[in-house]
């Protein structure tokens, strides 16, 4: 057991947000915390890490276990590039070997000091502890996982964007490799290719991981146990997301229909108490049924749970077919090329979403799109009777209260009307009276979905519109967008609500724009060329096997055998290079030490290329043999 928690409880001032808590977490466990906006996980998380004291309960930790926390928000040292920030990640090694070399100078006038060989054993623990000689690789493998190429390690951390900030962060969290492995939100701001490098990175580690996340696909991919923040409580579930749904169900039902059992014998208790306490031959048996149901153990009324958002876009005026027509549209920023000239529309009706890397300048292009940009090149026009609104991905933070967002723009409606209203996106009682420049995230992007219903329009321009909501409001907002019939372009990394829309996606990439038919599609589009060819080769009928095919058959031939002989001397270079990283004079000067782990990855790198191309060779020399 790695982590315990026994009654644990904690409030701030009259308010209680966790209370009773009862929960371990065992080595190599993969736990999913979710619940709503506020529900209290973060607040766990803070306990978990010793941030917080606990008000009751107890909280226990193993012998030597340590943890890593990753938090929303956490900064960055600015003053350092790329390279630098992950170097901190091994401050001790580091210190470790600066001491180390101090040391070595020492025994080198007194080699047999047995003060100065302890302590350079100690030192050399640690450094082997946390594979400190092979930093650089460990470094550079998570920088590669987390999309930062060798031209971003000098970057400054200052110019970071909010993605590459998060990417960096969790990449260092990962160098450190503590047992408990404590993650808030990872998944927000990183692309395709990057969460699905972390869901592997995340299966294959050695600790336990807890992490809370709104994403439902990583949570299905990455966990074991789900644990569920609600009403002050926690409740574990065993299985990922998908497996916890149905469980919950089946625990809510079974819990309603003892209720009902319960309240129907205390119902027929109470009945005959009032029929015969008052009868002098039956008074003795109505006390005795009295005095059962004073001992009676009720069990308590189910919670209703998450209350879903419930509302529907909805808009008044129809626009003409052609509702957004781009013609050699062209997307530059500096001598940087976003988008080099492409053409497409957007019918009334029609589903698009956005699609791509960090960075490859999806927010940009919608600012084209709806208005707020002009083009490098070519044009963008809106069809005749559109009628917008834009969700941005930060929303602006703004003056008044909530309920004077919606009031100065629709003076006419009643107070109850304009409250009624808001209820409907979660903001009840004395919510609607918070003034707005102290909501979280979540609660500004419910603040302006309130706006959009009330604006009614026929065109949506969405830009990453689920980043800050919990699970159950991304549920609720899914059902809205899918029953919106009404024109939708939408920037989304969440890739069950893509999905769930079933449409067309615009995927950005150095400049390019493709059009994939749906997510399957777009997922696995590197697969995408192959069966193209075959269907393209097995059409045409078969050519005759003749001088041209004799001539690349002896150029495969040859190339194989140069692959091949190359495979074998880059093998022989990194046992090479293995062998001289291990002699402790390479060990003692960390210069020479860097270059020959340098020289080690880019030698495993280009051996890893040549594979590649080998295995291609091979295909296309059987493709000949079969043919001839």
């Amino acid at each position: 057991m790695l982590i315990s928690l026994q009654d644990v409880g904690k409030s701030f001032g009259d308010t209680i947000v966790l209370q009773g808590i009862n929960a371990t977490v065992e080595k190599g466990e993969r736990i999913g915390i979710v619940g709503e906006n506020g529900a209290g996980k973060t607040t766990l998380l803070k306990i978990l890490c010793g941030e917080y004291q606990l008000d009751e309960g107890e909280y226990q930790i193993g012998r030597g276990v340590t943890l890593g926390y990753l938090e929303q928000n956490s900064k960055l040292d600015a003053n350092l590039d790329v390279y630098g920030e992950m170097r901190r990640a091994f401050a001790p090694v580091l210190e470790a070997m600066a001491q180390m070399q101090v040391l070595e100078k020492k025994l080198e006038l007194a080699p047999h000091n047995q003060e100065l060989l302890e302590k350079h054993a100690e030192l050399a623990a640690i450094i082997d502890a946390a594979d400190g000689y092979n930093m650089d690789i460990h470094i550079k493998k998570v920088l590669s996982g987390m999309a930062f190429g060798p031209e971003t390690y000098e970057k400054s951390v200052s110019v970071l964007s909010g993605g590459e900030n998060t990417r960096l962060r969790l990449a260092k969290l990962l160098l450190q490799r503590p047992d408990v492995l404590i993650l808030d939100e990872p998944t927000n701001h990183l692309d395709f290719e990057t969460m699905e490098w972390l869901e592997s990175y995340l299966n294959a580690y050695s600790g336990a991981v807890l992490v809370v996340s709104h994403d439902r696909y990583f949570l299905d991919a990455v966990c074991t146990r789900i644990w569920e923040v609600e009403a002050n409580s926690l409740t574990s579930y065993k299985g990922n997301y998908s497996a916890y749904l149905p469980q919950k169900e089946a625990a809510i039902a079974l819990q309603q229909k003892q209720y009902e059992a319960d309240m129907a014998k205390v119902e027929k208790l109470e009945d005959y108490i009032a029929r015969n306490l008052v009868r002098a031959s039956t008074t003795k048996m109505a006390q005795s049924r009295r005095k059962q149901l004073e001992k009676m153990e009720i069990t308590e009324k189910p919670r209703s749970g998450p209350q879903p958002l419930n509302f529907r876009i909805e808009f008044d005026v129809s626009p003409y077919k052609e509702l957004l027509i781009a013609k050699n549209l062209s997307v530059n920023i500096g001598e940087r090329v976003l988008l080099k000239p492409f053409s497409f529309e957007v019918l009334r009706g029609e589903r698009l979403v956005i699609a791509g890397p960090n960075g490859a300048g999806k927010s940009t292009l919608m600012q084209v799109l709806d208005g707020k940009r002009k083009p490098s090149g070519g044009m963008v026009r809106l069809g005749t009777g559109a009628k917008p609104s834009i969700f941005e991905q930060q929303q602006l933070r703004r003056a008044g209260r909530v309920i004077d967002a919606i009031w100065d723009k629709w003076p006419r409606f009643t107070e109850l009307e304009v409250r009624s209203h808001l209820a409907r996106f979660g903001f009840r009682g004395e919510d609607v009276f918070k003034n707005c420049a102290s909501l979280s995230g979540g609660e500004l992007a419910r603040l302006r979905f309130s706006e959009i219903v009330l604006e009614r329009p026929n065109l949506l321009f969405l830009d990453e519109p689920t980043n800050h909501l919990d699970i159950y409001t991304r549920e609720s907002l899914t059902q809205a967008l899918m029953a919106y019939e009404g024109t939708l372009l939408i920037i989304t990394h969440d890739r069950y609500l893509m999905n769930s829309l079933e449409c067309p996606i615009l995927y950005l990439e150095n400049g390019e724009a493709t059009r994939y038919e749906s997510y399957e599609k777009m997922m696995r589009r590197s697969e995408a060329a192959a069966p193209v060819v075959k269907e393209e080769k097995a059409a045409s009928p078969k050519m005759a096997y003749g001088k041209e095919q004799r001539k690349r058959k002896a150029e495969l031939r040859a190339r194989l055998k140069a692959v091949e002989d190359e495979i074998e001397q880059i093998g022989a270079t990194i046992v090479e290079l293995e062998n001289e990283i291990a002699l402790p004079e390479v060990l003692r000067d960390h210069v020479l030490l860097r270059e020959k782990c340098d020289a080690l990855d880019d030698n495993r790198f280009r051996q890893q290329e040549l594979f590649d191309e080998w295995e291609k060779l091979l295909e296309e020399q059987e493709q000949y043999e079969q043919e001839s």
